[in-house]
């Protein structure tokens, strides 16, 4: 929930407004430097390795998985957005457990019963997962229409999304049959692995953000920021649709 004071940071001072300039900045370069990382792609060298491979390689795939989920910023991004106002270390596994179970359901069905989505069209809506929940932290719900969304049921439901997200790459890369189920199992596990060591490294920083003075005044500015960059990655993806 966004703090009720925060409502007064709409009269955002210079300062603050530097902050979220040199925010959106460098959110603008990470998003343009992640190219196809923006989509659930997998790397280059990956892909060939998954097209190729037969029969149960456990290891290998929670290695596909962490190496995959470490450079997913959209993910990232929604992650951030859900932990932000979350202090107690119980809350936050309750909503990453939520995330995850979406995810993994979505990941593993999706490519099990061969259910693919636009790959363009599902990374749209992963963006405005990421705008809803920055607007969410803005208690923009709440001043609009009067009533806060369920938090919970939000984070699950978008997991749906960002499952079917990595399964439509999936499923592209025609990965064996022969060890499949396994394979998925391992990857979801190294995906999982690799969610722990960015939330991870996300609330470190976070907890050093939140001893500064500053905090509620630039957790406005910061949640404009990942706003602006859901909106860019909304405007990517469905410029890649209409092109492609």
């Amino acid at each position: 929930m966004f703090p009720s004071r925060m409502g007064e940071a709409f009269g955002v001072p210079d300062k603050a407004r530097r902050h979220a300039l040199t925010l959106l900045m460098l959110l603008v370069m990470l998003l343009g430097a992640s190219g196809d990382a923006l989509a659930h792609a997998v790397a280059e060298g990956d892909k060939g390795y998954i097209q190729e491979i037969y029969d149960v390689h456990l290891i290998s795939f929670v290695y596909l998985g962490a190496k995959h989920m470490v450079p997913g910023y959209d993910h990232i991004l929604f992650l951030l957005g859900v932990i932000f106002f979350l202090y107690r270390m119980q809350h936050i596994a309750l909503y990453v457990s939520l995330f995850a179970i979406g995810h993994s359901t979505t990941m593993l069905l999706g490519v099990v019963f061969n259910i693919g989505i636009n790959s363009y069209l599902i990374d749209a809506i992963i963006g405005l997962s990421v705008v809803y929940k920055a607007l969410d932290n803005l208690g923009a719900y709440q001043r609009w229409f009067g009533v806060q969304p369920n938090t919970k049921a939000a984070t699950l439901v978008f997991g749906f999304f960002h499952g079917f997200g990595l399964s439509s790459k999936i499923i592209e890369h025609e990965i064996a049959s022969a060890g499949l189920v396994p394979n998925l199992l391992a990857f979801n596990v190294g995906v999982e692995i690799g969610q722990l060591l960015a939330l991870s490294t996300i609330l470190i920083v976070m907890g050093f953000w939140r001893r500064t003075a500053g905090f509620l005044r630039h957790a406005y500015t910061a949640n404009v920021a990942m706003m602006c960059a859901g909106f860019m990655l909304v405007g990517y993806q469905l410029a890649g649709y209409f092109v492609a």
